[in-house]
């Protein structure tokens, strides 16, 4: 496995990784008597720098919060464009 090949997957891998943490933050806000359990304020620890910035763009509308929605959509972006790059320098197949 050369570094090109290391860096992908290491790119893949951290995007995939805050990807399940948003959505576990997500279901933990369905459950509040959770919130302070030591995983779940692990997770509002790892998540709160990237979702905090998209909630002060996007207040809640009523009990609904779009901002991890889009949060994901904006990663998922991020991800591909980093990957593509990746895949480019390093001559990976796609």
């Amino acid at each position: 496995m050369d570094i090109g090949q290391i860096l992908y997957t290491t790119i893949d891998l951290f995007f995939n990784i805050v990807f399940v943490l948003i959505l576990a933050r997500i279901i933990l806000s369905w459950l509040p008597q959770y919130r302070y359990h030591p995983i779940a304020e692990f997770i509002y620890g790892i998540t709160e720098p990237i979702l905090g910035p998209f909630q002060r763009l996007i207040p809640p509308m009523g009990a609904i919060d779009f901002s991890p929605m889009v949060a994901i959509i904006v990663l998922a972006i991020l991800q591909a464009i980093l990957t593509t790059i990746v895949a480019a320098l390093f001559n990976l197949p796609p």
